[in-house]
């Protein structure tokens, strides 16, 4: 995989001096397809975030627009990804994060493992318990209570991994509740070993670090503060202490809305452009100079996060991409 960027992060050294170390940063960008895009308008964002250099383009799995009309619709995440996976060469890809109310986990399982295949051992899961109720009702997707949705989430997760970790020759059984399997062939497989990385992410106290510590390449603290982030980040080595995991083996990441204006009239136009006010984005989200979001990135880096997912929601804006890479890049 290649690097990323490196963040200058400030820590204490000898007489309260601040001392500056560097700490690799992998940038990825992350979309809100929902909101109104083509595949072709997806493509265009996925080629420019490969040719400058991000880590990986990773995009929402939603079938309903939160603002706006929505524009020419959604489409499906792994439908996208499937063409994204012939259409690209070297960047990374995935959901952040598919709803285990969509989709049965022995179906998904085939259909990531397909998409790995497609894209040489490029793609990544992230797989959540679902929130969306309105989304559920546009569609005609049942939409349980909250505790039987992370039981699904659990019950998809362990069927997932197991069909993937299933040695060929060998099959694969689930006595579970909701997804039983029995005797199944565990095909098809993915072609990174170990299986595609699987995501977790969340704000939730117990469940959520416990499945983190069970079945997460990578845990994701998704719109928190840097503060609250870390936090997150120890509930997780917590409850890999408790099963016996390191707790650095997880990839610990944040992600953020990002605006990137190096005068206030850009960054202006840009917040309005996706419906947001520049005071609120400094607050709760990556925005400003090239310089600020760089300091606000660096904080992320001390409490643990070795990545970032940078939400770009305007994807008619390529130029935002391009600026965000040669001014916040290279200053990493």
């Amino acid at each position: 995989m290649r690097q990323g960027p490196r963040a200058r992060v400030r820590e204490s050294g000898d007489r309260g001096s601040l001392l500056v170390r560097d700490v690799t940063i992998d940038l990825r960008i992350f979309t809100e397809p929902q909101q109104g895009a083509t595949y072709d308008d997806l493509l265009r964002v996925a080629r420019a975030a490969e040719d400058l250099g991000f880590g990986g383009f990773f995009r929402s799995d939603h079938y309903l627009h939160m603002s706006g009309d929505g524009g020419s619709g959604p489409t499906d995440a792994w439908t996208t990804l499937a063409g994204l996976a012939r259409d690209t060469s070297t960047i990374r890809l995935g959901t952040l994060v598919t709803s285990a109310t969509f989709r049965l986990p022995g179906p998904l399982a085939v259909q990531v493992a397909g998409v790995d295949q497609m894209s040489g051992g490029r793609v990544e899961l992230g797989l959540g318990a679902g929130w969306f109720e309105q989304e559920h009702r546009a569609y005609g997707i049942p939409f349980p209570a909250l505790g039987e949705r992370f039981d699904r989430l659990e019950e998809q997760l362990a069927v997932i991994t197991g069909l993937w970790s299933t040695p060929p020759g060998e099959t694969f059984s689930h006595q579970g509740s909701h997804y039983p399997v029995v005797d199944s062939p565990a095909l098809a497989k993915p072609v990174q070993d170990g299986g595609v990385p699987i995501i977790v992410g969340g704000a939730g106290k117990r469940r959520t670090p416990a499945l983190a510590a069970r079945y997460a390449a990578e845990f994701n603290a998704a719109f928190q503060s840097a503060s609250a982030s870390g936090e997150l980040f120890e509930r997780v080595r917590a409850a890999c202490a408790a099963i016996g995991r390191d707790g650095d083996a997880p990839v610990y990441s944040a992600a953020q809305v990002v605006v990137l204006g190096e005068d206030a009239a850009t960054l202006r136009r840009r917040s309005a452009a996706i419906g947001r006010e520049v005071d609120e984005l400094r607050t709760n989200g990556l925005a400003g100079s090239a310089d600020e979001i760089v300091d606000r990135i660096g904080a992320f880096a001390e409490v643990g996060a070795s990545r970032l997912y940078l939400q770009v929601l305007d994807l008619s804006d390529l130029d935002h991409l391009e600026e965000i890479a040669h001014r916040v890049q290279t200053q990493l």
